[in-house]
């Protein structure tokens, strides 16, 4: 059995209460979500105080928080999930900083030096513009998000779209164009 038939096995298993199987796509699944945690914390300013590991603990306990798990057909589909999971810490945390900040709390002169620089206001920014692109055009911006923040390929996005390779490939040229005017427009490079 392939490796992503065994997800899909494991993830029908899991949705009908299967904690074994649980345990088992976690041993599976926790080096590539973690991988993809470290590549989404690469783009984040250096001094992020949230860590791969904890992205990926963080979103394990959303996912297993959540009721019903009609996502969970395959393998692309709980990547896509994770990835919009993850993209949602991110944001929350730099909310949390954004506010602490305003607020006006002391903090450590070492993190005092690096409140300056722009990477969290740009997340905000490019979480806001996702919104409205999701107003405007739902799978747009699913397509953007397993691309970008679940790093799945054309084809296993065009799979779970249930659309062509081709026409994930236009929805993508057109999504990063319209971020890009968004995320200019709201004063960000």
């Amino acid at each position: 059995m392939s490796e992503d038939h065994e997800i899909t096995a494991l993830l029908g298993q899991w949705a009908d209460g299967d904690r074994q199987a649980l345990d088992h796509l976690t041993r599976i699944l926790y080096p590539e979500l973690r991988r993809l945690a470290a590549s989404y914390l690469r783009t984040e300013r250096p001094d992020h105080t949230l860590q791969p590991t904890a992205l990926v603990n963080e979103a394990f306990v959303r996912l297993l928080g959540q009721k019903q798990t009609p996502w969970c057909q395959n393998r692309s589909h709980f990547f896509a999930i994770a990835a919009q999971l993850m993209r949602q810490i991110l944001v929350d945390h730099a909310r949390r900083r954004q506010t602490s900040k305003r607020s006006g709390r002391k903090v450590a002169l070492d993190e005092a030096i690096h409140l300056p620089d722009g990477r969290t206001a740009d997340l905000l920014v490019l979480d806001e513009s996702l919104k409205a692109l999701e107003k405007v055009d739902p799978r747009k911006c699913r397509t953007v998000e397993m691309h970008y923040f679940a790093g799945l390929p054309v084809e296993e996005i065009a799979e779970v779209q249930q659309i062509s390779s081709r026409t994930v490939r236009r929805d993508l040229a057109f999504a990063e164009a319209w971020l890009s005017q968004q995320v200019r427009g709201r004063g960000c490079p």
